[in-house]
């Protein structure tokens, strides 16, 4: 059998292609640095048809996206998101419709009124990533129901690993933490920490991306754990792994808005296909503070 990742560098296509790979698939890695895969541009048609021509995959997973809600990123992430899952579609559908695809949304692309998030709550345009993500789900949600396609959404809540950029505010606390244990002076610039979200692993959250396309029953799931901390908790219990204390070490910005207060799912769907997370939020602490 056969798997092709588009954005298979991140840490989601880092943790897909080890399962994959545990289950005896051959792994197909497409990313646009190359690092480790093929080199090409989900948002090209032509790469994607020739790819899809050459592999003709079981699996097809479409992880590829910048990883910001930022409008400065309009045009990469609309390319990847939007016009990309359309090209990979179009092709499935011509060249080899018996492919499964899963299509990687997220925990943004929903209204947010502080309540757990279900597949059924309504979606929110709130940021320019939003709005990729919700058309890629729409184009998923035609060609499956027009063309009898097997596409799958996984709607991610927050997860990390040690494979996650600095960018994201939790390995950027981690990351400084394990600085400051080795000697540095640094300072580390925050905004709120009454900010509430999940703190998930990363190779949890792909447990369950495999169990979703194993089935043929459901085809769209929020993806998380259902419990919240907030950004505080995090900064404090990885501090406390070295033994100091956090306000010595951190300058907050009180002009800093941040984006929700509380971003929770509820994942009773995924679960009933007996999905549970392994790591717990101490646990990711110490994954990602290490000893």
């Amino acid at each position: 059998m056969v798997a092709i990742i588009f954005g298979s560098s991140g840490q989601d296509g880092i943790y897909l292609t080890q399962k994959l790979k545990e289950n005896k698939i051959q792994v197909i890695g497409v990313s646009r640095s190359g690092f480790n895969s093929i080199k090409g541009d989900i948002g090209d048609l032509t790469f994607v048809e020739k790819i899809i021509i050459r592999y003709k995959p079981n699996f097809i997973f479409h992880l590829a996206a910048i990883s910001t809600t930022q409008h400065s990123h309009v045009f990469e992430n609309n390319n990847a998101i939007s016009i990309g899952t359309l090209n990979l579609l179009e092709s499935v559908k011509r060249l080899s419709p018996s492919s499964k695809v899963f299509l990687s949304g997220s925990a943004m692309q929903f209204k947010n009124h502080g309540l757990p998030i279900n597949e059924n709550s309504d979606f929110d345009p709130s940021s320019i990533y939003s709005v990729a993500r919700i058309h890629s789900v729409y184009t998923g949600r035609y060609y499956r129901d027009k063309f009898n396609l097997k596409i799958y959404v996984g709607y991610f809540f927050n997860h990390d690993s040690y494979y996650r950029s600095e960018q994201h505010v939790n390995k950027k606390i981690s990351a400084a933490v394990q600085r400051i244990r080795n000697g540095s002076k640094e300072k580390i610039h925050l905004g709120s920490l009454d900010v509430y979200k999940e703190f998930n692993f990363a190779g949890d959250i792909i447990d369950a991306v495999w169990l979703l396309v194993n089935q043929d029953n459901i085809f769209e799931v929020v993806i998380g754990s259902g419990k919240s901390y907030s950004i505080g908790m995090w900064l404090e219990k990885c501090f406390e792994k070295i033994n100091l204390d956090w306000k010595d070490y951190v300058i907050l910005n009180s002009k800093f808005v941040p984006e929700y207060k509380n971003l929770v799912s509820n994942p009773s769907l995924i679960k009933s296909l007996g999905w549970n997370q392994r790591i717990e939020f101490d646990q990711l602490v110490d994954l990602m503070v290490g000893d």
